[in-house]
This record gives C-alpha cells, structure tokens and sequence, in this order.
C-alpha cells in the first residue's frame, strides 16, 4: 500500500494497537472509522483523541454497527469475532490484523516473529540485543511493547514518506495477532512451542496451533522457518510454508541443527559452541530460547565472541521465573507471566529447589490442568489457591498436594510461607490470566513480589 486515498477503512477495538492502526490509515488518507464495544467514557484519552485527527469515533453496542461499504476493516488483536463482523467477513469483506496492516507498509526490512506458548518475551528480546551487540537498529515489539503500527512511515506535510528508522523487524506474536495476516512474510519465524492455551476463544487445541501456523503460511524458499525437533504439531505448521526448516532442541536429536545438553549450547550448522556455566539465562526452557533466537539471526552470520559475551550479561525479563528474596531458607521466585499451563509446569520442574509450594489461580482459560497436577505430583509440597480459577483448580489438583487458599495476593504469601519449609521454593506461576484481581500480570507481580519483601521485614 503507498496511498489509502478514498479508502473507507474500520477499525475494531481501540487498545493501543487500534488507536495505532487508525492514525496510520487516517495519515495515508483513509476515511477512517474507529469502534470499539466499551462505552465513550471507558476510552482512553488516546482513543477519543483519534477525533482530533478526523477519524469517527463510535463506541458501545456494536451489534448491529454495519461495516458496509468499508474498503477492509482491521482488527485489534483482543477483539473476540461478533456476529455483525463475521457477516462482513462472510460477505467478502477483507478483515486483517494490526501487524498485517502495519506490514504492508513497512520498508525491506528483515521481518523475524517469533510466536509460541511460552517464551516469546524472552527470545524476542533476546534476538533484539543480539541484533543491536553486531551492530543492527531493530524495531522490538508486537505482542511485546509497540504495536508496529506506532512506527510505520507517515507522510510528511509535503507528502513524502518520513525516513524508517530501524534496519529490522523483530515482533513478538500473538495466536491471536496471526488470525488474520494474509499476505504477512517474516523472512525468520519461530514457533518455540504449543501448549493448551486460550481455549475460551478457540474451538479446540488444534484450532489454537493453526492460527500460530499462520506466521509461516507466506514464506519463501529463501526464508527461514524455526521449530522445535521433538513438536511434531509445530513441525507441521513450519512447513506449512516454504521457508527451510531449522529445528532446535536436544542435542540426543541428531536433526537439531542448534542443540544443548547440560553443559552447552551447540550451532551445529557453524560449530560454535556455547557453555551453559558462562550463560546468564539459567533452565533448560531458556536454553531452548536461545537455541531458537540464534536460529532467527543465523544468516546474519554473528560472530560467536559477540553472541558470547551478549548471553553472559542477558538476565531475561521481570516477572519470568525471577528470584525476589530468601526468607527463613525458602526462596520466591516471580513468574507471574507463568499465564497458561505449560508456562507453569516449567517453571515448577525448571526450579532448584526439590520442593515448590506454588501460588496460582486467576481467570480460568479452559484448558487441562492434569499436566500440572502431574509436574505438582513430582516437584510440589503444595498449592494456595487464588481467583475465579481455584476451584477448578481444586477439584483438579485433588489430593496430589495439600492445598490452600487465599483471597489477596498478601494472604496467598502468608499462606504459602506457612505451608513452605526450610529449602523448599514459593512460586508465583498462575497458569491464568490475571483480570478477575489485577490491572495485568506485571501489576499481579508487582504485588507479589511487595508482598514477599514485607514479609522479608517482618518474618513470622
């Protein structure tokens, strides 16, 4: 797309990813209209501020909103399908998401996405330093900070496109961000892994996969696309592309062209070898991020000093399995971004401690907790029980460990130190949604980890 010029576009949902996505059709001259379900008074000052720039602004009941005669409509990432819309759609109308919107009018630029259950944040910035430590100016976001529509080029008052001012794409993706990217071509993608996820928005597991397939539909030979060795589901949806497949894993798996084991990680492809010790990322999980973030940048070509010294001061992202205090010898670790089960499950069996009392509960998401109640089994003295979640949680768990509960995050520390004993770790990992009690998961960490450092002060 250069010019949106006597388009009619629509915009669903006015988060900051659809703020975004209307002020960039509106400065390629889009007709531009802006809706969203929530009444004027919920907006934010962004979103009613669209008005000031000549974009219409309708907000409330859209139920019978009609969408003819728009050009497209694009949808915000958090806005579930409702039926006026999927009429539309129906109809022939073309719906896309933010990232393929903002796509469209990128630059050539490398693209790298990087999608999966667990572990995006993480690889995403992790491929973002590695690309500033040779010497590059990526963009960082997606999912993950920016929506990329907040820094496509704009016309200028003359007219011309303003200068782009990164030299690569890195974007964290969603499932739901990759529902509709039709034409979308990351020239590295990686899909690091699949666990039961999303559930009260998907008609099944597979259903969930497919839509993160999405992000290799459109590759080319030329492109590359990343996938764990021993997930044949994600295998598949690599391949559903043309891009050629590096898988990463194992170094037991003789196909894993980028490998750990207990002492290093291993680029097979070069021969560079990384030891673990000299890593700051500590895990398995993490070692499998930095297998799949050295794929993405592999035709780069990153000199292994360089790659070397970046893994040995990268310390990860708050609230991802981070170490908040020592108290009367049990240890707490933050993982509040542990939001579905996979997450937690690794964090349970990926901890130190031979014994974990974990802190979860939250907005339930539907899928199966048996995973965890069986890595609970193996690794846990018990679980205090928090948010609309708990008792389903409960009546799955069982008798697997003892159980507590609490109504307050204050409450599930105290409840959770008394239940702990000397040498054990407490856990914060949900393996739910944040909503029902806090503003996301940082504030739902952020008050965990206050908690924590009170009950440091003050130890019964």
């Amino acid at each position: 797309m250069s010019s949106l010029a006597g388009s009619r576009v629509v915009v669903v949902g006015l988060g900051r990813s659809g703020v975004a996505a209307a002020r960039l059709c509106r400065s390629h001259g889009a007709d531009v209209t802006a809706i969203d379900h929530a009444p004027v008074e919920k907006l934010s000052a962004a979103a009613v501020g669209l008005r000031d720039v000549g974009v219409e602004v309708i907000a409330g009941d859209l139920s019978r909103f009609d969408f003819h005669p728009a050009s497209f409509v694009v949808i915000s990432p958090g806005v579930p399908n409702f039926p006026s819309l999927l009429a539309a759609e129906a109809a022939g109308m073309a719906v896309i998401g933010e990232v393929e919107l903002a796509c469209r009018f990128l630059p050539e630029v490398p693209v790298i996405a990087i999608t999966g259950s667990n572990g995006k944040s993480t690889t995403v910035t992790l491929v973002g330093e590695l690309l500033q430590a040779i010497g590059m100016k990526p963009f960082v976001g997606g999912n993950l900070g920016e929506p990329p529509c907040e820094i496509v080029p704009r016309p200028n008052a003359a007219g011309h496109l303003a200068a782009f001012d990164f030299d690569s794409v890195v974007l964290e993706i969603s499932s739901f961000q990759a529902e509709r990217v039709p034409t979308f071509r990351p020239q590295a993608a990686a899909l690091l892994n699949v666990s039961p996820n999303h559930l009260d928005r998907y008609d099944g597991f597979d259903h969930y996969v497919a839509a993160k397939g999405n992000i290799f539909q459109n590759q080319k030979a030329d492109d590359i696309a990343v996938a764990p060795v021993d997930d044949d589901r994600c295998v598949a949806q690599a391949r559903r592309g043309d891009g050629e497949l590096y898988r990463f894993g194992p170094s037991s798996f003789v196909s894993a062209l980028y490998a750990y084991d207990a002492d290093e990680i291993v680029d097979r492809r070069t021969g560079d070898r990384f030891a673990r010790k000299d890593i700051r990322l500590s895990g398995d999980h993490n070692a499998l991020n930095v297998c799949a973030a050295l794929a993405l940048i592999s035709r780069f070509q990153p000199a292994a000093d360089v790659v070397r010294e970046l893994l040995a001061r990268f310390e990860g992202l708050a609230h991802r399995i981070v170490r908040v205090a020592e108290v009367a010898g049990v240890t707490y670790y933050d993982d509040s971004k542990g939001t579905n089960v996979g997450a937690t499950v690794a964090a349970v069996r990926g901890l130190p401690e031979k014994r974990v009392v974990l802190i979860a509960g939250g907005r339930d998401k539907l899928g199966s907790y048996e995973p965890l109640v069986e890595a609970l089994r193996d690794r846990g003295r018990a679980a205090v029980l928090i948010g609309e979640a708990a008792p389903r949680l409960a009546e799955a768990i069982g008798d697997a460990v003892a159980i507590g509960h609490a109504a307050s995050m204050d409450e599930a520390v105290a409840v959770a130190s008394a239940m702990a004993q000397p040498g054990d770790a407490v856990l914060l990992s949900p393996a739910c949604s944040s909503f029902d009690m806090f503003r996301d998961y940082k504030h739902r960490g952020e008050v965990f980890v206050a908690a924590v450092r009170a009950l440091a002060r003050h130890p019964s």
